[in-house]
């Protein structure tokens, strides 16, 4: 097999449409079983959608009309459900936080984009971004070509910054997804020609990150997060990472690195655990635990449109931090060709050796 070929861009392409001031709100849609039939409408939402909102936010809810039954608006928080009944909640339209919306394009072919994706926007709609994500600007570039909208086979960050890899084909995002699954699959061909993604991968992702290990990541419920906090944990799953220093400020007290990792926060959290963590993460310090942590904690106030207030607390989704996906080398999933992708480094992240010859060129 021949070395990687590194992608180049003779010109910079870039798509993004402006956000709308307020989204289009939400649908969400139940059929009412057996086991909830009899119950009331507030008791069904009140107990089956706890993390979204109290009980007076969904006596709100209900009596500002959000909720349809059968096609059919409904007040009455007391109504009696029936088997088989369609249910509809509108959760009304709201102005998302600021988010960049421009994305360039680092490569393309008609089976994957790989995008650079800025610090600030969101991959998936999840919580307050239900709009203001990348997924949505792919579907927007998609339908003014008229054709299937890219969907991205991986994650990272909000506050991350960095290579994004999109499938345009089912058989692309079916081989994708199970290359960042298996990160332990074997490139084929030529060992020696593939040293660059370390002999033992089928993709490998390289971070460079701004910080000021071999440790389990696990779960833990935090307020503010429905699904439940990564952290350092001993009964979590195995996770390893490798870091290089590659320059030290000793005046910033700061340090530069270069990082290979996986798993959700993994960085994040692993430099934490050894007492380095990202500088301005606002979120993991020492140990690889949350800042502020107390379980038992619950805010029971609700926002004007009946949905818990955003947590006072810092979440995963809080940016501040300097982490950027700086390289990605992947076996193509159709030609098995070796593929080497780069994201511009921003400033910050560059070294001064670095630094010095981009201002040359």
């Amino acid at each position: 097999m021949s070395n990687p070929s590194e992608t180049r861009q003779t010109q910079t392409q870039r798509f993004g449409l402006l956000w709308p001031d307020l989204n289009d709100g939400l649908s969400y849609n139940d059929v009412v079983r057996s086991s909830d039939s009899e119950s009331t409408l507030i008791e069904f939402y009140s107990s089956k959608y706890k993390n979204s909102a109290p009980l007076q936010g969904w006596l709100q809810r209900i009596e500002n009309g959000q909720i349809r039954v059968d096609g059919t608006v409904v007040t009455d928080p007391k109504t009696i459900l029936r088997v088989g009944s369609e249910l509809v909640y509108h959760r009304l339209p709201w102005r998302e936080p600021d988010a960049p919306c421009l994305l360039e394009v680092l490569y393309e072919d008609g089976d994957m984009i790989a995008l650079n994706k800025p610090s600030g926007l969101q991959v998936l709609p999840g919580g307050l971004f239900q709009q203001r994500t990348v997924l949505t600007q792919l579907q927007w570039q998609a339908s003014k070509k008229q054709e299937p909208h890219p969907v991205p086979v991986h994650r990272l960050g909000r506050g991350t910054s960095g290579i994004l890899l999109c499938a345009k084909t089912k058989l692309a995002k079916t081989r994708l997804a199970a290359y960042f699954a298996n990160g332990t699959s074997y490139i084929e061909g030529n060992r020696k020609t593939n040293m660059e993604m370390c002999g033992t991968r089928k993709i490998t992702k390289i971070y460079r990150a701004l910080v000021l290990i071999k440790q389990p990541i696990g779960m833990v419920q935090y307020p503010g997060v429905a699904k439940g906090l990564y952290v350092a944990s001993s009964s979590g799953k195995p996770a390893l990472s490798k870091v290089d220093v590659l320059e030290r400020n000793m005046q910033g007290n700061n340090t530069l690195v270069e990082i290979q990792s996986g798993r959700p926060h993994q960085i994040r959290i692993h430099l934490a655990f050894i007492g380095h963590p990202l500088l301005g993460d606002p979120l993991y310090v020492g140990g690889g635990q949350p800042m502020c942590f107390d379980p038992e904690f619950v805010d029971g106030s609700f926002a004007q449109d009946g949905g818990y207030q955003r947590p006072t607390n810092p979440v995963p989704g809080d940016c501040g931090y300097f982490l950027h996906a700086h390289q990605l080398m992947l076996s193509h999933p159709t030609t098995n060709e070796v593929i080497k992708i780069t994201a511009p480094l921003p400033s910050i992240l560059q070294t001064q050796d670095e630094a010095k010859e981009i201002s040359i060129n």
